[in-house]
């Protein structure tokens, strides 16, 4: 059935949509308020897609063997990707999230390898209906201040297993995709738009 991460308490708490007031002020949902605010600041929900990260998509397809591959972003309503391969969908509402439940452990590689058979999953919508999901594999992207504000991710619609050499790869991925977006920070005004535009530089 995989390597399982435990859905606590709190991991539940945090998939509770509440406004933002009351998620700061509500100490069930304290873990998340400093990845959400280093999402917001980083300004890359809602952007154009950008050929770095889905070239970092397209490596994860192509390495893993999987028909899909996200970069998703976990905000605290939804799972927003910025990139993705074999997937049509722009986001999902984050209590469906598998990632949702993969960030809950900072530098572990989630795996899943049958979601049918994964208590926390075999009902989701995204397991019994389309993208029909049964193999997930997502690594946390970690800032440098150790919020995880969401995955690199890989996914099947078959049960597999994922080698240890494709746990490091999504690692290492999770990690470069950690660096895009801080160095989005770094930018001049003018580049920044420009991105967000999704302007290939």
């Amino acid at each position: 059935m995989g390597r399982l991460v435990a859905y606590t308490s709190r991991a539940a708490a945090a998939e509770v949509r509440l406004p933002w007031s009351a998620i700061c002020t509500n100490s069930r949902h304290w873990s998340r308020v400093g990845p959400l605010k280093a999402l917001i600041s980083l300004a890359v929900l809602d952007t154009a897609p950008e050929r770095a990260y889905d070239d970092i998509t397209r490596m994860a397809s192509m390495l893993c063997g999987t028909p899909i591959a996200l970069i998703s972003m976990i905000d605290e309503r939804r799972q927003w990707f910025k990139s993705r391969v074999g997937l049509t969908v722009q986001e999902t509402a984050r209590e469906l999230a598998f990632c949702a439940h993969a960030i809950q452990r900072s530098g572990e590689v989630m795996v899943v390898n049958d979601a049918a058979e994964d208590e926390r999953f075999k009902f989701n919508a995204l397991v019994t209906d389309d993208p029909k999901i049964r193999f997930y594999a997502g690594s946390p992207i970690i800032t440098t201040g150790g919020h995880a504000l969401g995955t690199v991710c890989v996914i099947d619609r078959v049960p597999r297993q994922l080698p240890h050499y494709q746990v490091h790869l999504l690692r290492h991925l999770s990690s470069e995709v950690a660096k895009l977006l801080e160095a989005r920070l770094t930018l001049t005004p003018a580049r920044s738009i420009a991105q967000r535009q999704g302007t290939k530089n």
